[in-house]
């Protein structure tokens, strides 16, 4: 068995939600210790990292891997050329922008003294459009098989029952709820807050994931 991966950033299959699109690094190596991805704006002016700072204390460090992009950290422009890294603390805002056609920048990140746990949101992002969009019968429709073929990501499983929640399809919700909480019980500290699921609250099915 080969201990190592090799791969050229072209070879890893593009995803997008609508925005960027951007190679999910850490899905396609299979990498469980820290979060790892490239996207790349196609034309200069092309908004490549939205806007956000790390709540918590991830950390994250960008690489400029070709072109030229010029991110904004708290308000302030950095000229970032090809071949630069970039350290952004958690709470500072952050965004990028190309400054030239193809800019690709590799984002990585961690929180430091904590285990990291992928949640395979890369896979949930080109659903994740028709969610914002409030098409929840069509995200849940085309996630799931996602979903069920991933099954050491919950968090897809739970965000599959969150549409169908909003859908009015209860008991397909419910039944992806239990599941997800079979895969992890870290989904039970969603359950009572989350308003995607307020048209479950009546259900006793529901209560009764609650009350376990």
């Amino acid at each position: 068995m080969r201990h190592f991966a090799v791969a050229r950033l072209e070879h890893i299959d593009e995803i997008s939600d609508g925005r960027c699109p951007w190679r999910p690094v850490r899905h396609h190596f299979g990498i469980t210790s820290f979060g790892v991805n490239a996207w790349t704006g196609r034309e200069a002016g092309d908004r490549i990292i939205n806007e956000h700072d790390e709540e918590g204390e991830d950390e994250e460090l960008y690489f400029v891997q070709s072109g030229r992009a010029r991110f904004e950290i708290d308000a302030e422009p950095v000229d970032v050329p090809a071949g630069t890294f970039v350290f952004v603390r958690p709470n500072s805002k952050r965004t990028a922008f190309a400054e030239e056609p193809e800019t690709t920048i590799l984002a990585m990140g961690a929180t430091p003294g904590q285990v990291y746990e992928p949640s395979g949101w890369e896979l949930w992002a080109p659903y994740g459009q028709l969610y914002q969009e409030g098409r929840y019968a069509e995200a849940a429709d085309q996630a799931r098989a996602a979903a069920y073929a991933h099954p050491e990501y919950p968090a897809l499983l739970y965000n599959v029952a969150c549409c169908e929640s909003l859908a009015g399809r209860k008991g397909d919700a419910i039944k992806h709820l239990r599941l997800a909480l079979e895969r992890s019980e870290a989904v039970r500290t969603y359950l009572e807050g989350d308003s995607d699921l307020d048209p479950l609250r009546e259900e006793p099915e529901f209560q009764a994931l609650l009350d376990n």
